[in-house]
């Protein structure tokens, strides 16, 4: 799998300033400098996204465990975006902000890297949305792995989220045809309950809980 990788190419060009008199004779004309090109350095990635399968299996670490999830080959746009992210480091440290048992678990806030005590995350992203790939085949049954967004009446093309994600841990099939699941869990629903089964202060888990790597499954 091919996904799109992204560097900001800046020119400096050479700033020529003029004299309010012609220079004398004498004058030593000064080499006009040389036109550079910075290029901003890629992320180093810690692991190699175009060597996956159509249909990755990844690992997500988090502090309490091993999700092992596979993300789905007919949501081509919100598969790359999370593999990009997870090739980058990007959800590394970040916490699972919003947790209602029997629901769902919540996680994807940069802001929510270094999480400051009692402080309510959920408004941080990329700074974009992916276009909604809402396919009426995948449904929110347990483990089911599906995008973020905004409320319909200020996205009502069902925009997701570029980095926030949520698992499904119990009854979220209200929830059906209004948000993209890009993928499903395999492995660790131990996991996920026990995640979703911790003590919280409104949504935020008292105890904060991380993710610390995501990788492809070993």
């Amino acid at each position: 799998m091919k996904t799109t990788s992204f560097f900001i190419t800046i020119l400096a060009g050479t700033l020529l300033v003029a004299c309010g008199s012609s220079p004398s004779p004498k004058a030593v004309a000064k080499p006009a400098e040389t036109t550079q090109e910075k290029t901003i350095m890629k992320p180093k990635l810690s692991f190699d996204p175009s060597v996956l399968s159509e249909e990755p299996v990844l690992d997500i670490e988090t502090s309490e465990g091993v999700i092992t999830i596979k993300l789905y080959k007919d949501t081509p746009l919100h598969r790359d975006n999370f593999v990009k992210l997870a090739s980058e480091g990007f959800f590394n440290g970040l916490i699972f902000h919003r947790v209602i048992t029997n629901f769902m678990i919540q996680v994807g806030d940069p802001k929510s890297r270094n999480p400051q005590p009692g402080v309510k995350y959920g408004s941080g992203n990329p700074g974009y949305t992916i276009p909604a790939e809402i396919l009426p085949k995948y449904k929110h049954k347990k483990g089911a792995l599906a995008a973020a967004r905004l409320p319909d009446h200020i996205n009502p093309e069902k925009a997701s989220s570029g980095s926030q994600f949520y698992i499904v841990h119990g009854a979220a099939s209200h929830l059906d045809g209004g948000y993209t699941i890009f993928g499903e869990t395999i492995k660790g629903f131990d996991v996920i309950d026990k995640i979703a089964t911790t003590p919280v202060n409104g949504e935020r888990p008292v105890k904060d809980i991380f993710i610390v790597n995501i990788q492809p499954a070993k």
